[in-house]
């Protein structure tokens, strides 16, 4: 079968598209002849995290497609059934942190840009019939990390605001949409002034420059819940924007992992400062009936053939995409 792999360099050097084996499934086990993918930011990162001398490696984690082979003991599912593919591998029930164990396809196993997977069967999940296949498969990872910080995590009700910085990215499209279908009024921050107006289109009640004096652009507004996933950049300028008892949830540090913290100010605002990564297959079905109840969708920026990885990359990388980046597979 046709993959995007990584082998042999380490970084986007070592990304390869080619031949790679055919995958079986075992016992309680499915193969997806995959018809769609998605790309996240993590494929970044899973090419500096893979090591040049371990086997070639296929990225990805999110897909959607078609079970056309399954293994003994399975029950759930059959051949011929439409599914997307839940990225979260050994983590079913919400709880307050994964469990030992817990992993994300795409590394350490194979992922999605491909033209088949094979995942457990817990992990193929009927794909909304609302979603078209682009649509389907650049939509679970994000979206479900978006809805665990803003409702597990964040605890975000209708009649509470919400500030997103960098709120046009992945994540944030679906933030913005998660946070206006429950009541929120949302306040997002952006450098691109064309992706500040997307953003108000989508549902955004405010957006603000990155770059301008946010005290200003707030107008001694004050909000309930942070969803902060930029870093070091924007992490104290969103904290200062935060009510007193207010809660702050990071997910992300994209402009680095340290950040300084006045601790006086921070204990006596009563700020609550959590951490989510990713969720539950428990959240994922939540979401999944949250946004098909509400119509909400991923925004596809660009889509590609597998053999256009390089592009596609180029352009995960520069961060100007609005939206998603998706994987077309024809089969």
């Amino acid at each position: 079968m046709k993959a995007v792999f990584h082998e042999k360099k380490k970084g986007l050097e070592g990304l390869n598209y080619g031949e790679m084996e055919l995958p079986e499934p075992g016992k309680g086990e499915v193969r997806i002849r995959l018809r769609s993918a998605g790309l996240n930011h993590r494929d970044l990162f899973v090419p500096e995290r893979h090591k040049p001398e371990d086997p070639a490696l296929i990225l990805g984690s999110d897909g959607a497609g078609v079970i056309d082979a399954v293994g003994t003991g399975v029950e759930k599912v059959e051949a011929g059934d439409a599914v997307i593919v839940n990225p979260a591998l050994g983590w079913q029930k919400n709880s307050d942190v994964p469990p030992e164990g817990f992993d994300i396809v795409g590394l350490p196993g194979h992922g999605t840009f491909a033209e088949y997977i094979v995942v457990p069967e817990e992990n193929a999940v009927p794909k909304p019939e609302y979603l078209s296949w682009e649509e389907a498969g650049a939509f679970a990872l994000s979206a479900m990390t978006a809805y665990r910080a803003l409702f597990t995590r964040g605890g975000l009700e209708a009649g509470m605001s919400v500030l997103i910085p960098g709120g046009t990215g992945g994540a944030g499209i679906y933030l913005i949409q998660f946070a206006k279908a429950k009541g929120a009024t949302v306040y997002i921050t952006s450098r691109s002034e064309e992706k500040r107006r997307k953003a108000l289109e989508l549902g955004a009640d405010f957006a603000i420059d990155s770059e301008a004096d946010w005290d200003e652009e707030m107008d001694g507004k004050k909000v309930d819940v942070v969803i902060e996933s930029v870093g070091a950049s924007t992490f104290n300028k969103a904290l200062d924007q935060l009510k007193r008892g207010g809660t702050l949830v990071a997910f992300g540090a994209s402009t680095g992992d340290t950040v300084e913290l006045n601790l006086r100010k921070f204990f006596y605002g009563q700020f609550n400062l959590l951490g989510s990564t990713m969720a539950s297959t428990e959240e994922l079905h939540q979401m999944l009936e949250f946004s098909e109840k509400h119509q909400i969708r991923p925004i596809i920026d660009q889509a590609h053939p597998l053999s256009g990885y390089e592009e596609a990359f180029k352009y995960l990388e520069s961060a100007d995409m609005m939206g998603k980046i998706a994987f077309t597979i024809e089969g």
